[in-house]
């Protein structure tokens, strides 16, 4: 079983660790309701670096990605993410994803469950020749979400968040270490989530616990982070979606943009529409 550059951190902590999406994962470290009530009204730390990150570039990627997801990725510029679904040729969702446009190239974040799936799926219909490069294993990713995060992530690096908007990132060469910092996450609350490389994950970890100490930071397991997101009615890949089910039927067409056609799907999901 895969195990997260942070594992070690989590059995020091006392977490209840369990298999998920083929990693070895923290359930909770003192209980799943105090962790839920700690997000909602303070800050919560998670480690969510079993998540996939796929790098696509080259002068045909946005091409290439409008064909492979739902939304219009011509809309995205850079600094800027979007929360997308990618389907089969009959509409059902291959997987639910982020895609973070960076000034040379994407960033696709699927689901760990799902990575080779995906590098499959992207690979067999690379018609364009984008370049496809799966960094899975080289990145860490930390969540902070809570009314106070804010606060922390800014103490953390000396930047102000203040005018950072939902789904924008940034990033930072401020450390001997490069990270970006994402306006983004999964449980309804105010905020971020910080990209980095394996090696320096464990300081940003042990340095977030130790500064967010003054404003009630806790570390926060799987399942916290289920409960936050099923009572926002996100998603969840293998449970609430899959691909015997389309983003129509799922309350996802808001990021379904049937207008720009052409997307692998496009054409069953047209007809879902017209005969929903």
């Amino acid at each position: 079983m895969n195990k997260t550059p942070l594992h070690d951190h989590h059995v020091v902590l006392g977490a209840k660790m369990v298999n998920f999406g083929g990693y070895k994962m923290p359930v909770y470290y003192t209980g799943i309701a105090e962790e839920h009530q700690a997000v909602r009204n303070h800050a919560g730390l998670f480690d969510v670096s079993h998540m996939g990150q796929v790098i696509i570039k080259g002068k045909n990627s946005q091409k290439y990605l409008q064909k492979m997801v739902t939304s219009d990725i011509t809309s995205l510029t850079p600094g800027n993410a979007q929360y997308t679904v990618m389907c089969n040729e009959n509409g059902g969702i291959i997987d639910d994803l982020l895609v973070y446009c960076f000034h040379d190239y994407y960033m696709l974040v699927v689901n760990a469950g799902n990575l080779e799936k995906n590098l499959e799926w992207l690979n067999r219909n690379n018609d364009v020749k984008a370049h496809i490069e799966d960094k899975s294993k080289q990145m860490s990713l930390l969540a902070i979400q809570g009314p106070n995060s804010r606060e922390i992530v800014s103490d953390f690096t000396q930047i102000s968040l203040e005018n950072l908007k939902f789904y924008q990132f940034i990033q930072s060469n401020k450390f001997y270490f490069p990270i970006t910092i994402s306006r983004t996450g999964y449980t309804g609350e105010l905020g971020y989530e910080i990209y980095c490389n394996n090696q320096d994950a464990g300081y940003i970890w042990d340095d977030l616990l130790e500064i967010g100490k003054k404003y009630r930071l806790v570390p926060a397991g799987l399942g916290a982070r289920d409960l936050l997101r099923m009572e926002m009615k996100y998603c969840l890949y293998g449970n609430d979606i899959n691909e015997k089910s389309n983003p129509l039927e799922s309350g996802l067409e808001w990021i379904t943009a049937l207008g720009k056609k052409n997307f692998i799907g496009s054409e069953k999901l047209g007809f879902h529409k017209m005969n929903g």
